[in-house]
């Protein structure tokens, strides 16, 4: 008997789901654990594997149309089995599927080759290109012009496959053509979608920032000897060594001494936790991401450096599972490599605490003797909340660290 097969809840906090690819056609047969079609979250891309045994019958979803968990993706059934009533049941719940009869044997829209884009320039668009957030992403990788394309999904949306297809004919995008010039593009009003990513970090920041009484606490440090080292470092490994590896490390030290700096309001109770695991905030296109990095406090720099490294390529790929992500105890953001001196960031729940990095400066300091020495100084923001750390904890937290950096081997004590 045929059955919907609902969108699931990928991830903890996932809400909706993006279908980017489908690995399986209509009239294939599926058994239970199959790998259906691949499902873009609000952190990752992840895949999605059905729980039932059968035919896929029907696409309700197609490739880059989003669904609510629980909102029908597909029909599976026994091959040749009449599914219209169950497709007038999704429709009745307010899910875009296709008018047309449903048998196992009839294409659908994300199954069935893309037709050929349009090659020739059209007019300069007069709103926004309707496309799913997976084609906007492939167009801009490959340098593809999507005012270009002719989109073969719901309404004509551009979907991945138009892209791919656009790809493979060799549509590069319209400034870098030869012969051409173009003049300056007026602004025109744009509206963006939220992705789902970006909502969730929007629904958890905003309830950190007005749930978390937050302070800063400042404090500038001098990291030549850390700079030294990281290129001793570097010189004995043969490959760069992350700054933020360092970093991590250094904290994991100072938290070991300070634990309710490494600590989560329960309302009922505040949990010092027994274990350091450290996120590094990693801006995406579409958002921001905390892989963490766990047990910081018993690893050396050379393996948290290794398991950042993976991390971050994990994160970038939208490869990330939610023990990768979810429930560190403490969150770094640094943004000197982007240039700015200093910034604060707001706390990542559950975290107490999170510490914004600026970048390196080389600064002329008076010395004790009214000497000018130059040093390289960095800029550090400690955000607190209020419920956890009072000033005195989170002050000596950051007295402490600023030690450690400018004495490494105070960190050892």
């Amino acid at each position: 008997m045929a059955e919907k097969l609902p969108m699931l809840a990928l991830s903890p906090t996932m809400e909706q789901g993006i279908i980017v690819k489908w690995t399986k056609n209509e009239g294939d047969n599926v058994n239970e654990g199959d790998v259906l079609c691949e499902v873009e979250t609000d952190k990752a891309v992840m895949e999605y594997s059905t729980t039932l045994d059968g035919t896929l019958l029907k696409i309700i979803k197609p490739e880059g149309d989003g669904a609510s968990v629980g909102e029908t993706i597909a029909i599976i059934g026994e091959s040749g089995e009449d599914i219209a009533s169950l497709i007038a049941e999704t429709q009745s719940e307010g899910e875009a599927v296709s008018a047309a009869p449903a048998t196992a044997s009839e294409p659908t829209t994300a199954t069935t080759a893309a037709p050929a884009a349009v090659a020739t320039p059209p007019a300069a668009p007069t709103g926004k290109v309707k496309s799913s957030p997976m084609a906007r992403k492939l167009a801009k990788k490959n340098n593809i012009d999507i005012t270009r394309v002719s989109g073969t999904g719901p309404n004509g949306r551009i979907v991945v496959a138009d892209i791919e297809a656009a790809v493979n004919q060799g549509i590069q995008s319209i400034a870098s053509a030869p012969g051409q010039t173009l003049s300056a593009p007026e602004l025109d009003e744009v509206v963006i979608p939220v992705s789902m990513q970006r909502k969730v970090i929007a629904e958890r920041l905003a309830e950190s920032k007005y749930s978390s009484p937050h302070f800063y606490l400042k404090i500038t440090s001098a990291v030549d000897k850390i700079i030294a080292a990281r290129h001793d470092l570097n010189k004995a490994q043969g490959h760069k060594i992350s700054f933020n590896a360092f970093m991590m490390k250094f904290v994991a030290q100072c938290l070991k001494r300070h634990p309710m700096i490494n600590a989560s309001w329960m309302e009922a109770s505040i949990v010092q936790h027994g274990r350091i695991d450290i996120g590094l905030a990693v801006a995406l296109e579409d958002g921001l991401i905390t892989p963490i990095v766990r047990n910081c406090e018993s690893k050396g720099i050379l393996q948290i450096d290794s398991e950042l490294k993976a991390l971050i390529k994990k994160a970038f790929d939208k490869k990330l599972q939610p023990q990768d992500y979810l429930n560190s105890t403490f969150c770094i953001s640094n943004l000197g490599s982007f240039g700015i001196d200093d910034f604060t960031a707001i706390i990542n729940p559950p975290n107490a605490a999170i510490l914004a990095i600026g970048k390196v400066t080389k600064t002329p300091v008076v010395g004790p003797n009214d000497e000018i020495d130059i040093q390289s100084l960095m800029k550090m923001t400690l955000s607190c909340d209020h419920r956890v750390i009072d000033g005195a904890q989170g002050a000596n937290f950051m007295n402490d660290l600023k030690n450690c950096l400018e004495f490494p081997v105070q960190s050892l004590l």
